[in-house]
């Protein structure tokens, strides 16, 4: 039987598997990629950054850009409308120290799309390809481009898109199987997905609702060389690990609350250090929802955490679930 959880080459690049951290803003900073690399992860992707503010000097997407040297192999994620921009941000990217850049044409987010990027840019397919051509470029190392199989369920774009990457430079292409209409819903799209990959000879990565080993193994058999774990992977950042255990015929251990919440702290007290106490309580707060559920009087200590203010009260609320 072959194996499906395996070293993953991209470009020039090894990765170690083909289980990969998923980029999502306001939660893949450099505390939480540390965490999912402890977790089993093979890649992890960078919160997207945008190759406009970076032009333009901005501090605090400079700051995005900075990696701890621990956390690697790690892809930067840019997004942008403009092919030089984005040469740029893919530069600066790759001085910083990133192992792989990635390119955003798939966020469905009208923020993003207003500017010109993200899944808009899935209406000009020709325009993907001179985005990706500026990138390859412009650096040395891997690009990579994420999108998804379409706009809306009537036309499916990403054999096509998936085509024009690989005839500019592109290295691999991640599909989000699902449409930009879906946002993060509903089931993906693995007829769809499994002919992107037939269309190309670039390993294709499989992204969108895999929460275990049963739908990682479906975008493998879709012809997938890697997979992309997103949602998944907050609150259970350990998911890479399980998955790789049971799909190589092993009983994989699933985390106890106790555990589950004590790396929940370890993270809170990691994003203090890294943002300061402030900031670092207020971004931990977004996801508490995905680490606290489903164990008796979890919404009271949820209520709790969203009221707390600094790390001594987060420690304090969290204290009698840690065994």
């Amino acid at each position: 039987m072959e194996t499906l959880i395996k070293p993953l080459k991209i470009g020039s690049f090894i990765c170690p598997s083909n289980l990969i951290l998923a980029p999502m803003a306001g939660i893949t900073d450099s505390p939480f990629r540390l965490l999912c690399l402890r977790g089993g992860a093979g890649l992890v992707c960078a919160e997207m950054v945008s190759a406009n503010a970076l032009k333009f000097s901005s501090k605090k997407s400079f700051k995005m850009l900075s990696i701890n040297p621990k956390e690697h192999p790690l892809s930067m994620q840019v997004f942008g409308g403009d092919p030089q921009t984005i040469a740029l941000a893919a530069r600066l990217a790759e001085k910083e120290g990133a192992d792989i850049i990635d390119i955003n044409a798939g966020c469905p987010a009208k923020k993003v799309n207003k500017s010109g990027a993200g899944c808009v840019l899935m209406k000009d397919p020709a325009k993907i390809g001179e985005i990706v051509a500026a990138a390859r470029k412009s650096v040395k190392i891997p690009i990579t481009l994420k999108t998804r199989i379409s706009l809306n369920k009537a036309e499916i774009l990403s054999p096509l898109i998936a085509k024009i990457a690989q005839d500019n430079g592109a290295d691999a292409i991640t599909i989000h199987a699902r449409a930009a209409v879906d946002m993060h819903s509903g089931e993906p799209n693995l007829k769809a997905l499994e002919e992107t990959c037939k269309a190309v000879n670039i390993p294709v990565i499989g992204n969108g609702g895999i929460t275990d080993a049963k739908s990682a193994k479906a975008m493998f058999n879709c012809g997938c060389q890697g997979i992309m774990i997103g949602r998944g992977a907050v609150g259970n950042p350990f998911i890479f690990s399980e998955i790789a255990a049971t799909l190589n015929g092993l009983e994989p251990k699933p985390l106890s609350l106790s555990e589950k919440i004590k790396i929940f702290k370890e993270l809170i007290e990691e994003n203090v250090k890294f943002y300061g106490e402030s900031t670092g309580v207020s971004r931990s707060k977004k996801t508490v929802g995905y680490w606290l559920k489903d164990f008796e009087g979890s919404s009271a200590v949820r209520s709790q955490l969203v009221l707390a203010q600094t790390l001594s009260e987060v420690e304090k609320i969290l204290a009698p679930l840690i065994k």
